[in-house]
């Protein structure tokens, strides 16, 4: 616990009084502690401190005592007070009080006991205290997020060669806590937020935003309102990816004890001090307090925390705040949210980061006409307005418009950040980490890398040597240009790529894309898959599986249009020549009766809907954050011959509804159901070739005891299930429990056959194809996850179609992953 006092001389007097004034925090999170117990031990004297933590003492001289203060759920805080020691009349005391165990050594039988007989009334009176009981409602938001380093040493700092230059930053460093921080990142948001129950919809208009250093027009709408919905009224609070159970949960009695501590008089109301703890470790709930209105049962203040068993990685300490005020004579309405996390990914002792983020309301407004007509301007469900002139608010609105003033070391951040971005060794290190951590490297108007594909390793090429050069942001913000151009020591042969992009529209998004690539196809590649010219791949790769090769030469052209409310088009026209060159049917395999070349020309259109799907978005990139609604996207394609040089007509159709969606108490389940139709008599690379593995990296998009090109149709139909459960069984056990294993299974079936012509066309010369002819396939699984925080074990087996296990078609699989995350 950390102690700040200063003392205060005024003009002496003979009848002057010693006055003790204090306030006492939560360590933490810095919230205030209401309503704790104050007394001197030897005198007896004491008192509670107020609703925003204050207490005060007058004296007609200091006595020599010690102050005891104790609250529900915290260490006991002591001071002794030592009159020799005092050289003022008035003593000013910052308490912060850390988190302790709840006394919960006695288990009172639930049929007298008065935590319970809370909760119920609390649950009976959810209804009519949640703010969403209401047809609509408005208010301005104000959010600050704050991010700072602790445990730092300026002494250890100091002695760095590195950061030698960087000295006036250590004068940062706050050390009145027990570990000393220092504030290194700051961002600020005034909105004006606007919801309404009957139709649903949400809009949300930024009036400012601040931040000195990154500015991102998709991370500042992720600052705001629309994205941080936490209620806790809700049966389940998700805090990071995770789910856990609310102590007001409908059916709370089966997670948590509850216990009443006692009552106070604010402004002539009565609140009850309500705490609760879980019941059982390992599973998905808080601990903490709140205080309740004994007559509205509404919520006026809570406060959740998570303690490092929780099973979330690095977690040293993460505390939950909201307070509710009254907007009328009988509404509370949620006032203020804070959310404090402690992670410490190098240990509790070493640097860590503190992340603070605190959301205030003000002028809320409940079933407004107001509300109505803004919410009006909506043209879809949900959304979310920046305009340009949020980011140039002067200094003079800040100080008019926060809800709540910045410390000082929250106004040095800003200072800081602003000398570090003009300095050029900083922005030298700030690159050359980009570049190390990123891949890429900006030179003038150009960038190169990434660095990690300069060098690698395959069976055909030998070693293989790869440049990549593009434009940035410098050069244009609407055009991007890149290309490569690849060298294989053994084939000894030049391998390129060129492409282009032409960003009509950010918002919706339109653009035009154009690319020629001339290089080896190393297999599908999906998002998180090892692909199979890693020179680690090689190393994993399955025994007794032939590697397979072949190269493609693509010419396309696409573009796509998209629309605010998740729709998307994209036209494309692609002609590609391919070239088999090992363990696969060559163009002589395949006879001459199509012509010379394996060539064919594609026209394709892709519609693809994904309701209210979010994004992480540079200049000319974008990362999805995914949907809370199921995602489509359905393919047609239609090739055409006699378009240079290309031999084949045929209808392609495909189709596919994915999602991601949290069960809670159960964890999180992934789906993608996909099925398509190919029309016409085609070579296997134009077929359908079900998605394999030939290493022992497990591949979520994938059949992981398929091998590439083992399987291939003309019409197919499949399913991904994935069911990450969180600690599962493995919470019963100390040991797993410390270790934050995580339980998991999956489930992957395939259905599909090829037609008569197909397949003589393509089952020749003892190449291995081979065709489901209407038969399951089926591989179920079963895994750990988050072992030592970074590597998932998945093992595999294969239920059918029934045949003999050989190396070339195993039975069961073993496979790693490799991941970082909370």
């Amino acid at each position: 616990m950390a102690i700040i006092f200063s003392a205060f001389s005024f003009f002496k007097s003979a009848a002057q009084n010693k006055i003790l004034i204090g306030q006492i925090r939560e360590a933490n999170s810095g919230e205030a502690i209401p309503f704790a117990s104050v007394r001197f031990a030897g005198s007896g004297i004491g008192k509670l401190a107020d609703s925003a933590g204050y207490f005060r003492f007058a004296f007609e001289a200091w006595p020599t005592d010690t102050l005891e203060i104790t609250s529900v759920g915290f260490q006991d805080y002591k001071f002794f007070v030592q009159p020799s020691t005092i050289f003022s009349d008035t003593l000013r005391l910052q308490v912060s009080m850390q988190e302790g165990r709840f006394n919960t050594g006695v288990v009172v039988k639930a049929k007298g006991n008065r935590g319970l007989w809370m909760w119920r009334r609390i649950v009976a009176n959810k209804k009519k205290n949640d703010r969403y009981r209401f047809d609509n409602f408005s208010y301005e938001l104000y959010n600050k997020l704050e991010l700072d380093l602790k445990n730092v040493s300026k002494e250890k700092l100091s002695e760095s060669r590195v950061l030698r230059k960087f000295q006036f930053i250590f004068d940062q460093i706050d050390t009145t806590e027990d570990a000393p921080f220092l504030p290194a990142y700051l961002t600020e948001a005034v909105s004006d937020y606007y919801y309404s129950k009957t139709p649903l919809r949400r809009r949300e208009v930024f009036k400012a935003t601040k931040t000195v250093g990154f500015k991102n027009e998709s991370i500042t709408k992720l600052l705001g309102g629309m994205d941080q919905i936490v209620n806790f009224y809700n049966n389940y609070i998700p805090v990071f990816d995770k789910q856990y159970v609310s102590p007001i949960s409908d059916n709370g009695d089966a997670y948590y004890n509850y216990k009443i501590a006692d009552t106070q008089f604010v402004a002539g109301r009565r609140l009850i001090h309500f705490y609760f703890t879980p019941k059982r470790k390992g599973e998905n709930t808080f601990e903490g307090d709140c205080w309740v209105h004994d007559t509205s049962f509404a919520i006026q203040k809570m406060n959740l925390r998570l303690s490092g068993d929780a099973n979330i990685n690095f977690l040293n300490k993460l505390n939950l705040i909201q307070e509710y005020q009254l907007i009328n004579d009988s509404t509370w309405f949620l006032a203020k949210d804070k959310f404090v996390v402690d992670v410490s990914p190098l240990g509790k002792s070493n640097l860590s980061f503190i992340g603070r983020k605190t959301t205030t309301y003000r002028n809320v407004l409940v079933n407004d006409s107001t509300v109505v007509r803004e919410l009006a301007k909506n043209r879809i469900l949900e959304e979310v307005i920046v305009p340009d002139s949020a980011s140039q608010q002067a200094d003079s609105f800040w100080t008019e418009n926060r809800h709540e003033q910045l410390t000082g070391s929250e106004q040095g951040i800003y200072t800081m950040i602003d000398s570090l971005m003009n300095m050029p060794s900083y922005k030298t290190y700030r690159n050359w980490i980009y570049f190390l951590t990123v891949g890429y490297k900006d030179i003038g108007n150009y960038e190169i890398g990434p660095w990690y594909n300069w060098i690698s390793y395959n069976r055909w090429e030998g070693y293989r040597t790869r440049f990549d050069l593009g434009t940035n942001t410098a050069f244009s913000k609407q055009f991007y240009f890149h290309g490569y151009l690849a060298y294989g020591f053994t084939d000894q042969r030049f391998k390129f790529q060129v492409d282009g992009r032409y960003l009509i529209n950010r918002d919706p998004r339109r653009q035009l894309y154009l690319s020629w690539r001339k290089d080896i196809d190393f297999g599908q590649s999906y998002y998180g898959d090892i692909s199979q010219d890693n020179i680690f791949a090689l190393a994993i790769r399955k025994q007794g599986v032939p590697i397979k090769f072949i190269q493609i030469e693509d010419r396309r052209a696409e573009y796509m249009h998209g629309w605010r409310n998740g729709l998307a088009l994209t036209f494309s026209g692609a002609h590609r020549n391919f070239n088999p060159l090992l363990n696969l049917p060559g163009k002589a395999d395949l006879g001459t009766g199509h012509g010379k070349e394996l060539a064919t020309f594609e026209a394709g259109l892709r519609v693809r809907y994904a309701y209210l799907e979010k994004f992480l978005e540079s200049t000319f990139n974008r990362i999805s954050l995914g949907s809370v609604y199921p995602i489509v996207d359905m393919r047609f394609t239609r090739g055409i011959s006699g378009v240079d040089g290309s031999g084949y007509d045929y209808s392609k159709l495909y189709g596919s509804v994915s999602d991601y969606a949290k069960i809670a108490p159960l964890g999180n389940i992934y789906y993608n159901v996909f099925a398509g139709r190919t029309y016409g008599t085609l070579p296997y690379m134009l077929l359908d070739v079900a998605p394999g593995n030939e290493i022992y990296y497990y591949n979520r998009y994938a059949f992981n005891l398929i091998n590439r090109y083992e399987y291939i149709h003309d019409r197919y139909a499949g399913v991904f299930f994935e069911h990450n459960i969180g600690n599962g069984l493995f919470r019963f056990l100390p040991i797993t429990r410390k270790l934050k294993l995580r339980q998991l299974w999956t489930a992957k079936a395939l259905w599909g056959s090829l037609s008569a012509d197909n397949k003589s066309l393509n089952f020749v010369n003892g190449h291995p194809f081979r065709s489901l002819d209407g038969k399951t396939y089926l591989e179920v699984g079963t895994g750990v996850d988050n072992i030592l925080k970074v590597l998932r074990l998945d093992l595999v087996w294969k239920l059918s179609p029934w045949e003999s296990n050989t190396s070339a078609h195993p039975k069961f699989g073993a496979f790693v992953s490799f991941k970082v995350g909370l």
